[in-house]
């Protein structure tokens, strides 16, 4: 049920906005209104401008002074991501007290407040996250926790729900936040809609991990266990020798082994089957069965598949633990 209740949802646009950050929590929420949700969309500014530039150097327009709203519990306020070089500009940070002022009324008055990437540092200038639980980019975690220490900050987390304070990790994770907030709004069936409208069938939720173990254990500049890294996760359907992926770097079976692990912390093995399971849970959250997923990444049987998820259980969905 949607409900008769207009929920008015707000999208800052400050400076050198992140545009991904802002558009995709945006459209969605254009969207739902499309497919009959109750919802008024503003866009504001940190001030009185009508135009903000965004970090991609496109104008975004039409744009209202935050301090001409006032919000209600059935009201969401997004801060998405900017450029921080401005978060560690006090000049820049000063001249926006008036507006962290307002920000912690609308919190008061019940407003969902909800923050994308560094966006979260908004929440921390306003005084918002002391003693709450939190997380954003992975990159400024460090920063983060040193300028605001009484946060209650969450690593490796894409998004983080603390009464109607909302933060997730980035870009993406911001759809991810946008459709965690549909749901409560409007019930999972109306948040599948939107989703399926979009094209994003897999989900992801807020115990899912900030970075894909496709994108972890990269973070080296050895180029031959990259070129191996590579290998592994574009054949995963394919069974590789420990040989074959030497061959390919022009090295021993016994070298790359103990090179792989010196740089990347973990062995060949340990990282194929991190690889597996990840494919695997992409392909069933979209409804794949279990054979096909099982042959996809390049095991013999669904008993495979099944056993090697359940080795990996705490890793999983909640829709995939039983």
């Amino acid at each position: 049920m949607l409900g008769k209740t207009t929920h008015k949802a707000f999208f800052l646009v400050p400076p050198e906005v992140q545009l991904l950050d802002l558009t995709g929590p945006a459209h969605l929420f254009y969207e739902a209104k499309e497919y009959g949700a109750p919802i008024d969309i503003h866009y504001l500014s940190l001030g009185d401008e009508k135009e903000c530039v965004s970090s991609a150097g496109i104008s975004l327009g039409q744009l209202k002074a935050f301090d001409q709203f006032e919000l209600t519990e059935n009201d969401l306020l997004f801060l998405p991501g900017l450029e921080s070089h401005l978060f560690f500009d006090e000049a820049f940070v000063t001249k926006l007290r008036p507006f962290f002022d307002w920000l912690e009324k609308q919190a008061e008055r019940g407003a969902k407040v909800c923050s994308v990437c560094t966006g979260a540092y908004f929440l921390g200038l306003a005084g918002l996250l002391d003693h709450k639980f939190c997380t954003t980019h992975w990159k400024y975690l460090k920063d983060f926790q040193e300028r605001f220490p009484k946060a209650k900050l969450l690593s490796d987390r894409l998004l983080v729900k603390d009464g109607n304070l909302y933060s997730s990790a980035g870009v993406s994770s911001g759809i991810d936040l946008t459709l965690y907030l549909l749901e409560e709004l409007f019930g999972s069936i109306f948040a599948a809609k939107i989703a399926k409208e979009v094209v994003i069938y897999f989900r992801r939720t807020e115990n899912d991990p900030q970075l894909s173990v496709f994108l972890q254990y990269r973070n080296h500049v050895e180029n031959r266990i990259h070129q191996v890294q590579d290998e592994l996760a574009q054949n995963l359907a394919q069974k590789q020798k420990i040989e074959e992926l030497a061959e390919i770097v022009h090295m021993s079976p016994r070298n790359l082994t103990r090179l792989f692990r010196k740089t990347t912390g973990i062995t060949i093995g340990d990282y194929l089957e991190k690889l597996r399971v990840e494919h695997a849970v992409q392909l069933l959250s979209a409804g794949s069965k279990v054979n096909t997923a099982a042959m996809a990444c390049g095991l013999q049987s669904s008993n495979q598949l099944r056993s090697l998820l359940r080795k990996h259980k705490s890793v999983l969905p909640s829709q995939l633990r039983s």
